[in-house]
């Protein structure tokens, strides 16, 4: 079994976001009979290229049942998610789907941040901050106003630098631990050149999640089943099943009746996370209500606290010099944002597939166990 998994990681984890959309398309085709779909992105790779989310359906396309396996939402974060979806698709996981259930994978949703390293989209948001209302007031972040100048300051070195740290850290001693990274992770919506900024309104990416879901008709499905994936929170390589705010503690007891008593909720204050702003599941709470479940797979990477001076890199280089992009040094810092959010060792690689597989399984199960009738409303919307 070991060696199986370890041969797995081997084949199903990729050196770069082209690399993997190769490898999704080719095992997405063989198993669907080539209905891959693609949606290209507007924006560019490093060298020019273009960039695409890839899309692919197994099952009866009328299912009330559907299961949604989403990579790359915090585009470098891409690495795991896409590895799972390979690893389901090659493990034939389809095979499993009832006559009323579906599956659906989404490669890539992000595929900006995924070929450029960077967790942000092209217009330089947060994905996972980016499904508020825009029409409704935005949420307030006055601890990110306080120190959006030392989280990431015009010099990565010197005297501004110092200055920067010595903000942050008067900050947490007087604010405490939690206040500091509820400013900083929450979700802003007045810097664009921040982090976690949230945007003015919304992405590429956030209209290409929402037109998928319109071309396969699932507002119309009784039981959306949702799983997200990414990294950079919680212990090394553990992957923690959190639910979000938005869908509040009934959503929570959902969840755990599918996935078991490891799912966690920042309402409990059992995850890793806090309580954020403009997540995804504030979008499929608006779509489906009770007739979701949404957690995030969250593998951790390393700790929270080396994280920040490879963000704070990463968005100086876009803030205060872009001249340098290309350069060794602007290569170095997304290498090491790179490192970060897929540590490329066997061993990671090894427990993110162990339980990806635990909660594909889940997944499936938890669709069949649902008592779902079959007369939910439906749409008249044409699949290609």
């Amino acid at each position: 079994m070991n060696d199986l998994i370890l041969d797995a990681t081997e084949k199903h984890f990729s050196s770069n976001y082209f690399e993997a959309r190769q490898k999704f398309r080719h095992y997405a085709c063989q198993a669907a009979l080539g209905e891959v779909r693609v949606y290209p992105s507007p924006a560019y790779g490093p060298d020019g290229e273009e960039l695409s989310t890839d899309v692919v359906w197994f099952g009866d396309r009328r299912a009330s049942k559907v299961g949604v396996l989403i990579s790359a939402t915090h585009g470098v974060e891409g690495y795991c998610g896409s590895a799972a979806q390979l690893d389901w698709l090659t493990e034939r996981g389809y095979e499993g789907l009832n006559s009323d259930e579906a599956m659906l994978l989404i490669h890539a949703i992000n595929p900006y941040g995924f070929a450029w390293d960077r967790r942000v989209t092209q217009e330089g948001c947060d994905l996972n901050r980016n499904f508020v209302d825009f029409m409704a007031p935005l949420p307030q972040n006055d601890g990110y106003d306080v120190l959006a100048d030392s989280l990431v300051p015009s010099a990565l070195d010197g005297p501004v630098f110092t200055a920067a740290e010595a903000t942050i850290e008067t900050y947490r001693a007087t604010q405490g631990e939690i206040a500091y990274r509820t400013a900083r992770t929450s979700g802003q919506y007045r810097h664009p050149t921040g982090m976690f900024f949230g945007g003015f309104g919304p992405t590429v990416a956030r209209e290409i999640l929402e037109r998928i879901v319109s071309d396969y008709d699932i507002a119309s499905r009784q039981l959306v089943l949702i799983v997200d994936y990414h990294t950079g929170l919680g212990p090394y390589g553990y992957g923690e099943l959190q639910c979000e705010q938005t869908s509040g503690m009934t959503g929570y007891q959902r969840a755990r009746d599918i996935f078991g008593h490891s799912v966690t909720s920042p309402e409990l204050g059992t995850s890793s996370a806090l309580v954020l702003n403009g997540t995804q599941d504030d979008y499929w709470q608006r779509l489906l209500d009770d007739r979701h479940v949404y957690v995030c797979l969250e593998f951790g990477t390393y700790p929270p606290e080396s994280a920040r001076p490879v963000l704070r890199a990463d968005h100086w280089l876009y803030a205060y010099g872009r001249a340098q992009i290309e350069s060794d040094f602007g290569r170095d810092i997304r290498r090491r944002v790179k490192q970060h959010y897929y540590p490329d060792r066997a061993d990671w690689k090894e427990m993110v597939l162990y339980r990806s597989r635990q909660v594909h399984r889940q997944m499936m199960e938890g669709m069949r166990l649902q008592n779902v009738s079959r007369t939910c409303p439906r749409s008249n919307t044409a699949f290609a």
